[in-house]
């Protein structure tokens, strides 16, 4: 009988913590777990009574099942779907569980199937090690000792006894995803990646061994490409949750603290309840408005187009952000058609130089424009050396992005610029640009955006020299 009351003691403190909160109401007094609860929660709101009654029931063995069974402890909102989907995707609000989620989800095929090959991609490889593989929800934490896979660091791999095999990448490499064969993937925090559709497309190339083939795919649901493809893609079967649907593992003052600081506002219909929210309030563009600004007819031939200009960005240091590189032309009805988005990341100063070369050749530029703030000189220079047979003007910002992207947002609602083709990551930028001079885009900086409102400056807003006659 001592046994019995010794095994039962981890089960009874666990469900003592989920009592403690999920009896935590919110502000109406209203329960919010109620049918989302886990199996877990649900023990912990049986009468005392009851609850000794199971956990001697159970043994010794029974109850670290209980511990160890994910099953139970999981929410319904964490387990997979039925059906037949190709991608789970999981758009909850931050603190939902969702890391925890995915990694179960990875571990429940690894041990069921020796022959399973899975990819692990976070936003970066760092973040892949230290979120997906080492953190507090990550595949070496969740897993039982005696189920405990081998970590090779070095090699990005983790080993399973049974044979199963999972290999981590970086999205914003999304190169390394190109030729690796995978059975499954998880995919985390899709909503930052610097190189969204670039990195998914690579990594469902890939997934090609086994049977069954399937991904799973976690985020807090911000607007980009990839988030609103896969969400509308019926292939996708999708779990939406809240930040409170998980308060029985959460501190309660972090819950009231957020309640506090985002309850009502955009950011926190975001981040804590999980809401995709397409357009963001105060954006100088709009999903809608880049819409109708599609290109879809031919192509127009070099001669019928009045000017080419290349946009620059430059990054400010020699390793930093993007170096935004946008093509567009002046047609001659006065109207821009923007070609190319030919950003290079994380590119050496000579490297972007040459991606605006070439971006220049390319399409016959007549001119490249290029910002000039961050060491105006050495922009000059770089551009001079990669042998750009054409004019360079450099051009300095007095005034704040928003304020010079106003006009060209204008220029857009007016009818007087199209796109050419889907720019998916230059469009999720726009429409990170807000009114108010902030960016709640992707990445750190709009270096994209940047260099359209440059190219585009020139080719409508800036006024052509004009020739004038004195006269004596």
């Amino acid at each position: 009988m001592t046994k019995r009351r010794d095994a039962g003691r981890p089960v009874r403190g666990v469900a003592a913590a989920h009592t403690r909160a999920g009896r935590t109401r919110d502000r109406k007094g209203r329960d919010r777990t109620g049918g989302r609860a886990s199996g877990m929660e649900r023990i912990a709101r049986m009468p005392a009574q009851a609850q000794a009654e199971l956990l001697a029931a159970l043994g010794e063995e029974g109850a670290q099942w209980l511990l160890a069974d994910w099953r139970l402890r999981a929410r319904p909102a964490q387990l997979p779907p039925p059906g037949d989907w190709f991608t789970w995707l999981i758009l909850a609000g931050r603190g939902f569980g969702k890391t925890r989620a995915g990694a179960e989800w990875v571990r429940a095929i690894a041990e069921a199937d020796g022959t399973a090959r899975i990819g692990l991609i976070g936003a970066s490889l760092h973040e892949a090690r230290s979120i997906m593989v080492e953190g507090e929800s990550g595949l070496l934490a969740i897993a039982p000792a005696d189920r405990r896979p081998l970590w090779y660091p070095s090699l990005r791999l983790l080993r399973w006894a049974n044979g199963a095999m999972a290999t981590t990448y970086g999205a914003a490499e999304p190169e390394t995803l190109r030729g690796p064969q995978h059975s499954h993937a998880w995919a985390d925090e899709i909503g930052k990646w610097p190189r969204g559709t670039t990195a998914w497309d690579n990594l469902v190339l890939g997934l090609r061994l086994g049977a069954q083939p399937r991904v799973v795919a976690t985020t807090t649901p911000r607007p980009t490409a990839l988030v609103r493809r896969l969400a509308s893609d019926p292939a996708t079967a999708i779990t939406r949750g809240r930040t409170d649907e998980n308060r029985a593992a959460l501190p309660a003052r972090f819950l009231e603290e957020m309640e506090r600081r985002f309850a009502g506002t955009r950011l926190g219909r975001q981040e804590l309840e999980g809401a995709l929210l397409l357009d963001i309030e105060g954006a100088l563009w709009t999903r809608d408005l880049i819409d109708r600004c599609r290109w879809t007819g031919r192509a127009p031939k070099r001669d019928a187009l009045a000017r080419i200009v290349v946009g620059v960005d430059p990054p400010a240091s020699a390793r930093g952000d993007a170096c935004g590189i946008i093509v567009a032309v002046l047609d001659g009805k006065g109207h821009a058609i923007v070609l190319e988005d030919a950003t290079v990341e994380r590119a050496s100063p000579q490297r972007w130089a040459q991606a605006v070369a070439k971006a220049a050749a390319r399409w016959r530029a007549d001119r490249v424009v290029a910002e000039a703030n961050n060491g105006g000189a050495m922009v000059g220079a770089v551009l001079h050396a990669a042998r750009i047979a054409l004019p360079v003007r450099l051009v300095h910002a007095s005034r704040g992005k928003s304020a010079r992207a106003e006009p060209v947002a204008a220029a857009y609602e007016a009818g007087r610029v199209r796109h050419a083709g889907r720019l998916d990551a230059l469009e999720d930028q726009l429409c990170g640009l807000l009114v108010d001079g902030g960016y709640e885009g992707p990445g750190r900086s709009p270096d994209r955006a940047d260099a359209l409102v440059w190219c585009l400056t020139e080719l409508l807003l800036r006024a052509p020299a004009r020739a004038q006659v004195r006269w004596l």
